[in-house]
């Protein structure tokens, strides 16, 4: 199969078996609202759709344009994206809609080197909306798109040391029209068809053209350089409640999680830091632990809750019964849910 057949096979797929999403135009149409088609990658970076459509529906609702975003409380916007994850993502949606309000007049550049310029805007990112929004042949390579591509090739360069070259393979099928369309057509098809394990060959409109299928062995692709042991790290959560209020503060605005809500902590370090940096004296009881993965290390958080009229400084009270409306992210929602059954076993 010719390398312009690859696209003419996936597009007439795609045509008939494309995923109805919320931020997507049909095939074919004109490319749908710069905004909705930015807003839904950063989200979906490192992030399922089924995860993602809850978020993007409230995000649009309550900001439905790059300018709405652009004026909104950062407060409101972190506490909205609270749960999503890679918080730093959010973090750089208010300041890319905001440079966009104030240095392009309100308009997203139309050029992949223009979308790089802004906050939180990665090769990636900016290729994909050049594509999809905008219509621009742009060569888009996500993971999905990686493992179509090595496996059409049966390219058995190791990533993530060799995505240059997956992107240069990429390259060579992507096709000068319906550049948006191919790339979201390489993208359904890693995930319904082409998947990680189990692709289901048989049914798999390019497998005239997939060398790793014809060697019978797709699996095998892409190659994955061997993963790196996460580090452990430990920590402590303080629950402080107070007449049916929690104490929360807002964590600093560069760091894991900045800017968030959440349950005042001492020391992430390799060893279990105890009590350290407790925000106030008081009989801590235990509540247990939670474990969270992050990018780059795994941490076990202690639990240890305080029922006693302490008055530490520097965050605020809120309502436990209202904990869900805080916006807290997923590590402190887990903690918190401890500290709340632990109070609920010790009344028993």
């Amino acid at each position: 199969m010719s390398v312009d057949a690859v696209a003419e096979k996936l597009l007439a797929w795609y045509d008939v078996h494309h995923r109805h999403l919320p931020w997507r135009a049909a095939p074919g149409a004109p490319p749908t609202d710069p905004y909705k088609v930015w807003l839904s990658e950063i989200m979906l970076q490192q992030t399922t759709v089924a995860a993602v459509k809850s978020y993007y529906a409230h995000f649009t609702a309550r900001w439905p344009t790059v300018a709405d975003l652009a004026r909104a409380n950062d407060a409101e916007v972190m506490a909205a994206w609270a749960g999503l994850g890679y918080y730093a993502r959010a973090r750089n949606l208010i300041a890319c809609a905001r440079a966009i309000a104030q240095d392009h007049g309100g308009r997203f550049p139309d050029s992949e080197a223009g979308l790089r310029n802004l906050p939180g805007i990665g090769d990636y990112s900016a290729a994909a909306i050049a594509a999809i929004a905008f219509g621009q042949r742009a060569v888009v390579v996500d993971a999905n798109v990686e493992r179509v591509t090595s496996r059409l090739f049966a390219y058995d360069g190791a990533l993530p040391a060799n995505r240059p070259a997956i992107r240069t393979l990429a390259d060579r099928i992507t096709p000068a029209e319906r550049a948006g369309d191919f790339a979201q057509a390489m993208m359904d098809l890693g995930s319904s068809i082409c998947t990680v394990r189990s692709p289901q060959c048989l049914i798999c409109p390019l497998h005239d053209a997939c060398a790793a299928r014809k060697a019978g062995q797709p699996e095998a692709y892409p190659v994955k350089a061997p993963k790196r042991v996460r580090p452990q790290r430990h920590g402590t959560a303080f629950w402080i409640e107070r007449n049916g209020h929690v104490w929360l503060v807002r964590r600093p605005t560069q760091g894991l999680l900045g800017g968030m809500r959440a349950l005042p902590s001492g020391p992430w370090a390799e060893t279990d830091p105890g009590l350290a940096e407790a925000p106030a004296e008081a009989r801590w009881s235990e509540a247990g632990s939670v474990d969270h993965i992050f990018t780059h290390f795994a941490l076990k958080l202690r639990v240890v809750t305080a029922l006693e009229p302490i008055d530490p400084a520097g965050g605020e009270w809120w309502p436990v019964g209202r904990i869900e409306e805080a916006g807290l992210p997923t590590l402190f929602a887990r903690a918190a849910s401890r500290a709340i059954a632990a109070g609920e076993d010790r009344e028993r």
